[in-house]
């Protein structure tokens, strides 16, 4: 592999710059191998075995966690790097979505019926493969200043996420900063967003079951009236929750299922809803369960009835650090220049990855995958969902500057 060397750092450092063609092209094969076969959470057999294949191909040796899905590698921990300094991690999410895949047309569109790679996971992890063959080869020249792990993380998109039992493996042991990508179909292909602090939110799980001894639609005042509780419930408990905690932390609870009733004359004795809870500011997320529990309870014992609250804690914010995320810019910024850097708002969305700040310091950067001048936006978790794939190529570049930069500071 050649790697061309274009950017002078201090010291006499030198920055490798442009991917070869050939590793450019068969990375691009990869992703869309990834596409074709996409695996749920803790299903990714042949996506690890793939990752695996690849890495151990250049030398290096990969190991399978103890699920039995996902990678951990290291580059440049052998006896002849000569460094006991903490180590950068690149993280890539390996697990696709169970929806079906709607791009009429497309050649690599995913084989499997109702399972996609529809949050751009399939580029998360070929950018992380490819960081770590360009890295590979770097080691082998005695240009890799300081190891880096690559991990490749299952079940991103199973709450709580499968960040925790990655860590419980050893994930992060000897790790000083780790750094990761996400696809985001709002920024143009070749460039990235950032932001120091929170940027995306918490996301937790919410499940309730109403009961009540039923009647008839003529008598509502002899029984509970339920299908009103549960309307209730699903109006008044935002409000509440939104006046019991600071309106800055943006806690919101969201309905996305409400299910009760069978006939038009009869009140049901059984009602189910199900929603999420989100929310900006990490302190407050920590408050949510009593605060959100308390709120139902108050709404469904006004109406006489009983509550089953299932609350399922999902993910904190991903809360960028600041020198993390002065490194992606630095990085980005020496592959293609301060044009190539720009600012992004915090999501609504919720990452596993925050799970990993909650160790070490670190950060997520967006990568851009909208083609320039394409108006369309095909957003994540749709049917339709694709990339430009020149983000490949950018999200390699990124990391494997950021590896170099980090032994500088």
């Amino acid at each position: 592999m050649s790697l061309e060397s274009e950017i002078d750092l201090p010291g006499g450092a030198v920055l490798p710059g442009a991917l070869p063609e050939a590793l450019r092209a068969e990375l691009v094969a990869f992703r869309r191998d990834l596409h074709m076969h996409p695996e749920l959470g803790n299903q990714e057999f042949r996506t690890t075995a793939a990752i695996k294949e690849r890495l151990q191909r250049v030398g290096l040796r990969p190991r399978v966690l103890s699920s039995g899905t996902g990678v951990i590698c290291d580059i440049g921990t052998d006896e002849e790097a000569g460094t006991d300094a903490a180590m950068l991690a690149l993280r890539a999410d390996i697990d696709a979505l169970p929806i079906p895949d709607m791009k009429a047309g497309c050649a690599y569109r995913s084989t499997v019926p109702d399972r996609a790679h529809a949050c751009g996971h399939d580029v998360h992890t070929t950018v992380v493969l490819g960081a770590g063959l360009v890295l590979a080869e770097l080691h082998r020249q005695g240009l890799l200043p300081r190891p880096v792990r690559l991990i490749f993380q299952p079940a991103e998109e199973v709450l709580p996420g499968g960040a925790a039992d990655v860590i419980a493996d050893g994930a992060l042991e000897g790790v000083g900063r780790i750094l990761a990508v996400h696809c985001d179909p709002r920024v143009d292909a070749g460039k990235i967003g950032l932001r120091q602090g929170a940027i995306t939110s918490a996301c937790d799980r919410l499940e309730i079951a109403l009961e009540g001894p039923g009647g008839h639609t003529a008598r509502p005042h002899l029984t509970t009236d339920l299908v009103t509780a549960a309307a209730r419930v699903v109006t008044d408990v935002p409000a509440l929750v939104g006046r019991r905690v600071d309106t800055r932390s943006g806690l919101a609870v969201t309905w996305g299922r409400i299910e009760s009733g069978h006939a038009p004359n009869v009140i049901p004795q059984h009602a189910e809803l199900s929603g999420t809870v989100r929310c900006l500011d990490l302190e407050t997320w920590r408050q949510a369960p009593d605060v959100v529990v308390a709120a139902i309870d108050e709404v469904a014992n006004l109406h006489r009835a009983k509550s089953e609250i299932n609350y399922v804690r999902g993910v904190p914010p991903v809360v960028n650090e600041a020198g993390a995320t002065e490194l992606l810019r630095d990085a980005m910024t020496a592959r293609r220049g301060t044009e190539a850097v720009e600012g992004t708002e915090q999501s609504l969305g919720g990452e596993d990855f925050s799970w990993y700040l909650e160790r070490v310091p670190g950060a997520m950067a967006r990568l851009g995958v909208r083609t320039p001048g394409e108006r369309i936006v095909r957003d994540l978790h749709q049917g339709d969902f694709d990339v430009d794939e020149h983000a490949i190529t950018v999200g390699v570049e990124l990391f494997t500057a950021a590896a170099l930069l980090d032994a500088l500071r």
